[in-house]
């Protein structure tokens, strides 16, 4: 008969005799520990969001910038801006992990606190910076994932990180607002969009510096906690999220997952929902400017668009974290978009200018949640810290290098007919079928061991062997 009850099961999977167990000498009340997640929430998270709405702007000012005669004025032609855009993804592709995963590792090994912050410096120093605002980019949101996972557990993940990524996707509002006032500076001196430029840097090397002094490298040597809080913070995370706390880089055993084929699952995931995504964040002011609006009109009514894209996200990523699933909702996430793809693909904007607009909605609502919950899903399975921060890095160098498939999608030539919905497509049966996989083998294990167990059944702390392990169970 299947068993369910919690203690048995624990005591079924335990740790080996030698090691001790944290979880067995610490025991905290729920209201201790709601007490310590509102100080994660309130002291660490708004930094990082701020960190990414920086981030964001200074990658996806030019977009707002063209709509001005940018590109005009520094002589651009034909497709050059398409190029402009193409390069700084050439610099975030994985290829031979050229800079997401090294920089992943540092992120490990000296900690996210003090990486990112640097990085953030590197975002704002025409085609040569650009490449390398890929390069300082690449990091970002792979340190985040990891930096947010050794806080926070499985099913707090992608809600968090979801409020985090909303800088990023609240970031086309934000720009579409302040191109719109910037734009409106009249000055024989200096082109509009160079005042674009000047006040979105300045603001990005002003937080940085306040970053780095204020991020703790870890719960466990954050000076506003106390003795009992980094206890707590210990064992929450080795229940549900990591083997062990602060353990010594192993770079061999750090690629180990990539053996497994399920991570090349999830690389293709990536690159499937990647291309809708960077055409959404690089192109959605130029698909509004399409419809046959003036340039500040174009960056008013992005505005919306990208504001309705965000509630979205984080709709669907408090509620997987709520149900404890993934799959599900990055398909929800994913059939919006494609449907937004679709419409505007079939139609004649210029003639069905409000069709068209509305389509744009769709496009945001399904382009921005992917991202998260694709990564918290990952990031779930992956329970050995020095792992995580790789596939986190590969993972989303990967779904960068999608940029290049969306600069190739949205020429010159073809606008504005932009078709790039075959990927969603793609993704949308990927995640279908991977889903319906790990439910299987959840399955199957249980079946094969006697038991009824999930993934929340099992402490991480337990799971050294990651999915080779009898008591790991898949969250799907």
């Amino acid at each position: 008969m299947a068993s369910s009850d919690p203690a048995s099961i624990k005591a079924d999977y335990d740790v080996p005799d030698h090691k001790e167990r944290i979880l067995d000498r610490v025991e905290f009340t729920r209201d201790e520990e709601r007490r310590l997640l509102r100080k994660f929430d309130f002291y660490v998270l708004p930094p990082l969001t701020f960190m990414y709405l920086c981030n964001a702007l200074d990658r996806g000012n030019v977009a707002n910038a063209k709509t001005d005669g940018w590109d005009k004025d520094t002589n651009l032609t034909g497709n050059q801006y398409y190029i402009l855009v193409m390069i700084f993804y050439s610099s975030t592709r994985p290829h031979r992990n050229r800079f997401g995963t090294p920089i992943a590792l540092l992120v490990k090994r000296y900690s996210a606190a003090r990486v990112l912050p640097m990085l953030m410096i590197g975002f704002v120093e025409i085609f040569a910076i650009r490449f390398f605002l890929g390069i300082f980019e690449s990091a970002m949101l792979p340190g985040v994932f990891f930096y947010l996972s050794t806080f926070y557990k499985r099913n707090e993940l992608a809600s968090r990180v979801g409020l985090f990524y909303a800088a990023s996707s609240i970031s086309g509002a934000f720009s579409g607002l302040i191109a719109f006032g910037v734009f409106h500076i009249s000055n024989s001196k200096y082109y509009s969009w160079q005042f674009l430029f000047w006040i979105e840097g300045s603001a990005t090397i002003v937080f940085a510096a306040f970053a780095l002094y204020w991020l703790p490298r870890s719960p466990q040597t954050w000076r506003l906690l106390s003795e009992k809080e980094k206890e707590i913070a210990t064992a929450r995370i080795l229940m549900d999220s990591s083997v062990t706390i602060n353990e010594k880089l192993d770079v061999r055993d750090a690629f180990r997952p990539l053996r497994d084929p399920i991570y090349w699952l999830w690389a293709l995931i990536n690159l499937s929902f990647g291309v809708p995504l960077a055409s959404v964040n690089s192109f959605l002011p130029q698909i509004v400017s399409s419809l046959g609006y003036s340039a500040v009109r174009t960056n008013l009514l992005t505005v919306a668009p990208n504001v309705v894209g965000t509630v979205a996200l984080l709709l669907l990523t408090f509620s997987s974290d709520y149900y404890r699933e993934r799959s599900i909702h990055i398909c929800i996430a994913l059939a919006t978009g494609l449907v937004g793809f679709v419409v505007l693909g079939c139609i004649d904007p210029l003639t069905n200018r409000n069709v068209a607009y509305f389509a744009c909605f769709l496009l945001t609502m399904g382009a921005f949640a992917p991202s998260v919950l694709v990564g918290a899903w990952y990031s779930n399975n992956t329970p050995n810290e020095s792992r995580r921060a790789v596939v986190a890095a590969v993972m989303v160098g990967i779904a960068n290098s999608a940029g290049l498939i969306s600069t190739n999608v949205f020429r010159a030539q073809d606008a504005p007919k932009y078709v790039p919905a075959a990927f969603g497509g793609l993704c949308l049966v990927l995640v279908l079928f991977t889903g319906f996989w790990m439910r299987l083998e959840n399955r199957r294990r249980n079946k094969a061991q006697g038991v009824d167990i999930t993934a929340a059944d099992i402490d991480t702390e337990v799971l050294e062997q990651g999915p080779q392990s009898p008591a790991f169970r898949y969250m799907y």
